[in-house]
């Protein structure tokens, strides 16, 4: 028997207003997890930055509350406190009540901004269990409290509290004020708690996304001032068992940081770049206008299709550096568009072409032959930074990662070819020197593009029957299970030779590098490819380098970095570190790159009767402390003198095999890569070029040396 369920127009939902918002989340924040959470605190302060755009504040401080709840205060005009006669409701509760309701659509209040939808404000009020907004207007300080999108009054007995008694207000809502403003002091202040009902128990607000995007903001809005303040730590500092000193140290447990630049893109262009430059950093500015058609509301109520003139103001720094990754953000009115959109396409649409045509010109002096350009090659080593200013910019979906206004491409393009068409027009000699190493760089790109592409067609990989071309110092292993093996770098020819015996031969391989090898931070590609142990590393491991890496072809399922557990040893593991970043990173991305840890002492217990001795190897001298006194306690006897290891060369196969090789026992520590951007910092500093930025690391850092630590 069919049973058919009946479906007619009653059994239809219609979500109205914030219950839309309740009802599906993700429609409007992308999710409800922490990325989520994180857009609900963007909404929020984009609308301050809007204002700081606009002319009206200079600082706008965010505040991560222990209880879990965030406030943003800035010094703009302050929400309109009047009432807004066709819902006669006033501004502060149109804003957080009312869906596409907002001072960004008709183009009066702001030229350009980030929020334009009319939801950001009304979308954080509906999934907040708890929202106050405090404004700072015309001389007097005005209040109004939310529960979940709801306004009416929280009755608090102390500190504010998102489950503290509520009264919806019944027939007429009420701004209240609360008290009085200084003279010429306007702003206004946010604060709300995120329901839990509708985010997962595990979102959290991100301290360094917070930070990225603070710092971010303050490089695209010169002179704004942004200082985020993290309070959560102080929680657990306080809650300690301890009382007044406990106290004191929470107040020292708060993370407070300010971000406040002059220098606009072009700096954030400098800090952005960790290679040595190429070119300077270039300035591109430009404006271009177009019309398109878009309802407009009039003053009876109506919304009518009018014709309407555009200007798309264009700003753009760029600079190539020495190396080959690409670091490219694009924004539209501040709003970052991590996935690009039509400025994107028009800016690396027109690079192409202008470059394209450069070398074409220049094809005798660069001996390009007939091959064209691709995108990545102008791209390679390329540091830039996109910012349109565009009124009321079409993106796809409200969540604004990609801009959808056809015009800008044109608009983009046009800018960019006329300003990079005066660039390498100039007879500056200055102006001349830049554009011909940069011309030289992007053909030799382009040449080992081609000559990567040729060789991968030609060669195929080897496999053990076929090594012969491979380096005659590698021990291979014979397993050809790619998931099992295991290359093993080995600092020295005399650990080689306890390695050769203390390895599994079937999956552990051993390659010997002597000391100390090339600073590949410092050296050119080039000089990279003919030292003979980067050579080596790379052809082993058989995936190429550099842009051309592949992952798949690599020959091993683990790099583990083997030296001594000294400071040579941990400055060649640095050197082979930076070789890996450098130019194997997917290796280090994909969690395959580890470090040994060989132990640097081994103690003999010594046991009465007939009972065999104890052997125990520790790690540390604080390791090697904390067990000689816990031997002590048990009246333990031990060994003297402690073998203490100065290299690897000092094990037999036996040791060397229990401590660090065999899987059952050994101690690996993988090498991560969680923030590439930060740890190529790192790496520059440490093994760039550049000297003083390293001398004065050293000084500043000298103070915290422990001499007695120094092995000398």
């Amino acid at each position: 028997m069919i049973v058919t369920a009946e479906y007619s127009a009653h059994h239809l939902q219609v979500l109205e207003g914030l219950e839309a918002v309740r009802k599906r989340p993700g429609m409007y924040i992308g999710s409800n997890g922490s990325p989520g959470l994180m857009h609900c605190l963007w909404e929020i302060i984009d609308n301050s930055v809007d204002e700081a755009v606009a002319g009206n504040g200079s600082k706008i401080d965010i505040i991560l509350h222990p209880d879990g709840s965030v406030e943003v205060h800035d010094r703009g005009r302050g929400i309109p406190v009047d009432v807004e006669p066709r819902t006669g409701l006033t501004g502060v509760e149109v804003v957080f009540t009312k869906l596409h309701a907002g001072g960004k659509f008709g183009g009066g209040s702001y030229a350009a901004s980030g929020g334009l939808h009319g939801v950001g404000a009304s979308v954080v009020n509906a999934l907040s269990e708890r929202l106050d907004v405090e404004v700072d207007r015309g001389g007097k300080v005005y209040a109004m409290s939310f529960r979940r999108g709801e306004p009416g009054i929280f009755t608090d007995a102390g500190e504010k509290r998102p489950d503290a008694p509520f009264t919806p207000f019944q027939d007429n809502s009420e701004l209240r004020v609360i008290g009085k403003a200084p003279r010429g002091v306007t702003g206004t202040r946010i604060r709300y708690w995120a329901d839990r009902q509708i985010f997962t128990k595990d979102a959290a607000f991100q301290l360094a996304d917070l930070e990225t995007r603070a710092r971010q903001t303050a490089f695209l809005v010169p002179g704004l001032e942004l200082v985020v303040r993290d309070e959560r730590a102080s929680t657990a500092a306080a809650s300690q068992d301890g009382a007044e000193g406990e106290a004191a140290g929470a107040a020292d447990a708060v993370n407070e940081t300010s971000y406040h630049y002059e220098g606009g893109i072009a700096e954030f262009v400098e800090y952005l770049a960790t290679d040595a430059p190429v070119t300077d950093t270039w300035r591109v500015q430009g404006t271009g206008t177009f019309k398109e058609t878009v309802p407009v509301l009039q003053p009876d109520g109506h919304m009518v299709a009018t014709e309407v003139e555009r200007v798309c103001e264009v700003d753009i720094a760029l600079r190539w550096g020495t190396g080959y990754e690409t670091s490219m953000r694009s924004f539209v009115n501040i709003i970052a568009t991590p996935k690009g959109g039509t400025h994107q396409q028009g800016f690396e649409q027109e690079l192409l072409k202008v470059l394209r045509a450069q070398v074409e010109q220049n094809a005798r002096r660069l001996k390009a032959g007939n091959d064209k350009l691709e995108k990545d090659d102008v791209l390679a080593g390329l540091t830039a930074v996109l910012t349109v200013n565009v009124p009321e910019p079409q993106f796809e979906g409200q969540t604004k990662e990609v801009l959808g206004t056809p015009a800008v491409r044109t608009i983009v393009a046009q800018v960019v070819r006329k300003a990079l068409g005066e660039r390498f027009a100039s007879t500056k000699r200055d102006d001349k020197n830049q554009a011909s190493m940069l011309l030289d760089k992007i053909v030799a790109e382009m040449k080992a593009r081609v000559s990567a592409r040729a060789h991968k067609e030609t060669q195929r990989r080897k496999n053990a029957l076929e090594s012969s071309s491979l380096p005659a110092k590698l021990v291979d292993c014979r397993s050809t299970d790619i998931a099992q093996t295991e290359l093993f770098i080995v600092e020295g020819d005399s650990a080689l030779g306890t390695a050769k015996h203390a390895r599994t031969s079937e999956y552990q391989a051993l390659l010997p590098i002597r000391g100390k090898i090339l600073n590949v931070q410092k050296a050119s590609v080039s000089d990279m490819l003919s030292n003979l142990e980067c050579a080596s590393i790379i052809q082993v491991i058989g995936a190429g380098s550099g842009r051309s890496f592949d992952l798949s072809a690599a020959r091993y399922g683990k790099i583990i970095l083997m030296s001594d557990a000294d400071v040579d040893g941990a400055h060649i593991r640095t050197l082979l570190l930076t070789l890996f970043y450098r130019y194997m990173r997917p290796l280090i991305e994909d969690g395959r790159v580890f470090a040994a840890v060989p132990p640097l002492h081994r103690v003999i217990v010594m046991n009465p009767g007939s009972k065999p001795n104890e052997t125990i190897y520790t790690y540390s001298e604080g390791e090697l402390h904390t067990l000689l006194a816990k031997l002590r306690k048990q009246n333990k006897r031990w060994h003297e003198p402690i073998q203490r290891y100065k290299g690897l060369g000092e094990m037999d196969a036996e040791q060397l095999a229990s401590t660090t090789m065999d899987r059952s026992g050994r101690l690996l520590r993988r090498v991560r890569m969680e923030d590439a951007e930060a740890a190529g910092r790192v790496f520059e500093l440490l093994m760039g070029n550049e000297v003083a930025p390293r001398r004065e690391f050293i000084i500043d850092s000298s103070d915290r040396l422990a001499r007695e630590a120094i092995d000398a």
